[in-house]
């Protein structure tokens, strides 16, 4: 063996140990065990829902869905006081957000069953203590079926816009030592093609006001992230941490 020869194998062991460093060594559980089926309320406000429905859920190529996800819902939200369009929604979670298993975002979802993203914007939905939340307002359509839809995504405490800041924030995780979990929560209406969306993007901010504000104070971290669910008032809580596999 040669000097050159040792030279390559001291910068191999140099890069092994730097990989192994930067390779995440804890997993962050926001949710802490709970179910999104206790966590969100059947009731709040003015909206009772059920579950099921026609709502378009993520998907992946190969069904991926079941290692993307380990914990989801889907309901349809009803007005009891009359008046006014159902409301669907769909809050999908996962535990560790890697390379391979990260959060599926609606732009990707919704062409992959055959819509076409017809309007995105950044948007905001305003919460009470003056807090607000970073979402997503996308109008998607396939034929006749127009669907309006909000949204927002948590990774760790990230809540990241776009698939460039998601790609980012995971990077920032890894490097911080932990792997984040992540959540997607959606909401969306159907209505006609002729029909303006600007008001049902205003009805699923009320929406999610609503329901943000239900959900038990320690539990609002799992869906908005530590420092807005502080903000609204929870008690800031350690975030649970397990061992990386």
């Amino acid at each position: 063996m040669n000097r050159r020869d040792l030279l390559l194998g001291g910068a191999c062991v140099a890069a092994l140990g730097v990989a192994t460093a930067l390779r995440p060594q804890t997993i962050v559980d926001l949710l802490g065990g709970e179910k999104l089926a206790a966590l969100v309320p059947h009731r709040f406000g003015q909206w009772s829902s059920e579950d099921g429905g026609d709502i378009v859920v993520p998907k992946t190529p190969g069904s991926l869905a079941d290692r993307l996800y380990s914990d989801s819902i889907t309901r349809i939200y009803r007005n009891v006081r009359g008046g006014g369009p159902d409301i669907m929604l769909l809050i999908a979670y996962g535990r560790a957000q890697s390379d391979l298993l990260q959060l599926h975002r609606p732009e990707s979802c919704y062409p992959a069953v055959g819509f076409a993203i017809t309007r995105r914007m950044l948007t905001n939905i305003p919460l009470h203590a003056g807090a607000s939340l970073p979402a997503v307002a996308l109008t998607a359509q396939a034929g006749a079926r127009v669907e309006d839809i909000v949204y927002w995504t948590r990774l760790g405490e990230y809540l990241p816009l776009t698939a460039g800041q998601q790609r980012r924030d995971r990077l920032r995780t890894a490097m911080q030592g932990y792997v984040g979990d992540g959540a997607l929560v959606r909401a969306s209406i159907v209505r006609s093609a002729g029909a303006t969306g600007e008001s049902d993007y205003q009805a699923i901010k009320g929406f999610f006001q609503a329901m943000v504000d239900e959900i038990a104070p320690q539990n609002r971290r799992a869906l908005v992230g530590s420092q807005i669910g502080s903000a609204l008032g929870a008690e800031l809580l350690a975030p649970i941490k397990s061992a990386a596999n």
